[in-house]
């Protein structure tokens, strides 16, 4: 009897964790653009271009992201084998697009005058829903 109300509480955990798939995203991104940003700032702060900076911010976040998303966000979803190396084609098709978004976006708003900061903000803002359509529909379906 315990075992079994044991095994149904398991049961009732792991289905509650995956209900919440998108807060764990949201989680996984948070690290990602903490690491994002501190890189972009320390870019800025030594003069590199915006566009260039969120470019290299991006792309080293987008290694956390992949890292935290194939172990913890999309639990279950990740592949093996040459499959595997499948799904981070497109996880990395999908940064892509998150960082061509960014660097667009950042370019733009800085050209007409936006601050470098409010630009990146934005960018993540727009990227960010942009590459959890493509992750959770596409790269982790």
């Amino acid at each position: 009897m315990i075992a079994k109300n044991a095994s149904n509480l398991v049961e009732q955990c792991i289905s509650f964790w995956h209900r919440f798939t998108f807060a764990r995203y949201f989680g996984a991104s948070v690290v990602a653009l903490i690491i994002d940003m501190i890189i972009y700032s320390a870019a800025i702060l030594a003069s590199i271009a915006p566009s260039i900076a969120a470019a290299i911010g991006y792309s080293i976040g987008i290694i956390i992201h992949w890292i935290v998303s194939s172990n913890f966000v999309f639990i279950g979803k990740k592949r093996s084998g040459s499959k595997l190396q499948l799904q981070r084609a497109f996880f990395a098709g999908s940064a892509l697009l998150g960082l061509g978004l960014t660097i667009g976006i950042v370019q733009i708003m800085t050209m007409v005058g936006t601050g470098a900061i409010l630009a990146k903000i934005t960018a993540v803002g727009v990227s960010f829903i942009a590459v959890y359509a493509v992750r959770k529909w596409g790269v982790f379906r």
